[in-house]
C-alpha cells in the first residue's frame, strides 16, 4: 500500500518539475482516491471479491501498481501523471478491500483484532513514503523506486505465501443486483454511516499533515524540515498501526460501536484543536501523535461489523462497495483543506474535519441502539 502516498510524499519536487500550484499538488492524492472509487465500484458491481481469490487479486493489484508508481518518473508533465496515479489507485481496489476479506477467512472470533492488525498493514504502508523522504533527502527517484519495489514484494508474497483460511465466504453466481442487496440491510447502512464520517476527516489528514507541520518546524525555526518533516510525518501516521491493532482487541472484548465512537470523539477533537496558532511546537507533537493513534483505530472496525452484518455471499461485495463510497467523500476534503488554509489558516482547514466523526460517533450510537446490533462482535455489540 506504500505507493498511496508516494507521490504526495515528494509533492514539493513534483510541484517543481510539472509547475504545480496548491490544487494541483492536491491532484496528486486526488487522482488516486478516484482511481481507488473508480476501481473498487467495478470491482464492487462485478462481485470480483466475492467471485475470485484474494490472494489473487492482491497479487495483481499490487504488481499493477508498482508499475503504474514506477511510469511516474518518465512522466514530464502532469496530465500523464495524474493518469498513472489514477491507475495506482485502481489497482489498490483489488488490495485492500479483497485483504479485509482474506483474514476474515482466517477468524470467525477476534476478527476485530485480526482486521485491526491488517489496516494497521496499510497504515504504516501509507506512512512508509514520508520515512523514506526523510532518510533519503527527499529526493523523487528514490521514494518512487523503493515504494515499486515494496508494493511488488507484497503481491508476490500474498500470491504465493500466504493462504486462504479455514472458514472461506461462500461464492455467489454473477448477479448485477448484489450491491443493492447489501445497501437494502439497515445494519449495513448504519456501519457505512459511521465508516463515511471517519473517512471525512482521515485521508485529509493524513495527506495534508506533511505541509502543516513543515509550517510549524518553519515558524519555529527548526531545520532541517525536510528531515524533521518526513520523520514527525512517519511518526504520526506510523503510530495509527498499533491504534488499529489495540483498538481491535478493545472491540472484541467491549464492542465495536463503542470503540469507534470513542476513538472518532477523541481524533475530533483533536482537529479542533492541533491548528491553534499560540500551541508551541512540542504540544502539536504530542496531539498530532494522538491523532494519529485515533483517526485510523476504528477503520477496521467500520469492515469487521459490516463482514458481520452483511450477508455471507456478498461479504466481499460489501467491504468493497463501503470503502469505495467513502472514498469518494475523501476527495471533497482533500480538495478543501488547503483553501480553507489559504484563506483562514490550518486552525479552521483542520477544525471542518471534524464534523465527519461527530456524525460518525452519532451513527454508531444508532446502531448500538438497533437489533441488528445483536450479530456484532458477538453480540457485544
Amino acid at each position: 500500500m506504500c505507493c498511496w502516498f508516494s507521490a504526495s510524499a515528494v509533492a514539493g519536487e513534483l510541484r517543481l518539475r510539472w509547475q504545480l500550484d496548491s490544487g494541483g499538488a492536491s491532484l496528486l492524492t486526488i487522482s488516486v482516491q478516484l482511481g481507488f472509487v473508480a476501481g473498487a465500484l467495478v470491482s464492487a458491481l462485478l462481485a470480483l471479491p466475492d467471485r475470485a481469490p484474494p490472494r489473487r487479486l492482491m497479487c495483481l493489484g499490487a504488481v499493477t501498481a508498482a508499475t503504474a508508481n514506477l511510469s511516474l518518473l518518465a512522466c514530464g508533465t502532469a496530465a500523464p501523471g495524474f493518469a498513472a496515479r489514477f491507475v495506482t489507485g485502481a489497482a489498490l481496489a483489488l488490495v485492500y478491500p479483497p485483504s479485509l476479506k482474506a483474514v476474515s477467512t482466517w477468524f470467525r472470533r477476534g476478527r476485530g483484532e485480526a482486521m485491526g492488525v491488517m489496516v494497521g498493514a496499510l497504515t504504516l504502508g501509507s506512512a512508509l513514503p514520508h520515512l523514506l523522504k526523510a532518510l533519503g533527502g527527499a529526493r523523487l527517484d528514490g521514494v518512487i523506486v523503493a515504494t515499486s519495489v515494496a508494493s511488488l514484494i507484497g503481491g508476490l508474497l500474498a500470491e504465493f505465501v500466504a493462504r486462504d483460511g479455514p472458514f472461506p465466504f461462500p461464492r455467489p453466481p454473477f448477479d448485477l443486483r448484489l450491491a443493492g442487496t447489501v445497501l437494502r440491510s439497515r445494519g449495513v447502512r448504519l456501519a457505512y454511516a459511521g465508516y463515511f464520517g471517519h473517512m471525512w476527516e482521515l485521508y485529509a489528514m493524513w495527506t495534508w499533515f506533511a505541509a502543516f507541520i513543515t509550517d510549524r518546524l518553519r515558524a519555529t525555526g527548526v531545520a532541517p524540515e525536510a528531515l524533521w518533516s518526513g520523520i514527525l510525518t512517519f511518526a504520526v501516521i506510523g503510530i495509527g498501526a498499533p491504534g488499529c491493532w489495540l483498538a481491535g482487541l478493545a472491540a472484541d472484548r467491549l464492542g465495536r460501536t463503542r470503540v469507534t465512537a470513542a476513538a472518532m470523539l477523541v481524533s475530533g477533537l483533536c482537529a479542533l484543536l492541533i491548528g491553534i496558532p499560540t500551541l508551541p511546537l512540542p504540544g502539536v507533537v504530542i496531539l498530532g501523535l494522538v491523532w494519529g493513534f485515533a483517526v485510523i483505530a476504528d477503520s477496521a472496525q467500520f469492515s469487521a461489523m459490516v463482514t458481520e452484518l452483511a450477508e455471507p455471499a456478498t461479504v466481499g461485495t460489501a467491504v468493497t462497495l463501503q470503502l469505495s463510497l467513502g472514498f469518494v467523500l475523501t476527495v471533497g476534503t482533500i480538495w478543501l483543506v488547503p483553501l480553507v488554509r489559504d484563506g483562514l489558516g490550518w486552525q479552521v482547514a483542520f477544525s471542518l474535519l471534524a464534523i465527519g466523526p461527530a456524525l460518525g460517533a452519532a451513527s454508531m450510537l444508532r446502531l448500538r441502539a438497533a437489533p441488528e446490533a445483536a450479530r456484532v462482535a458477538g453480540g457485544l455489540r
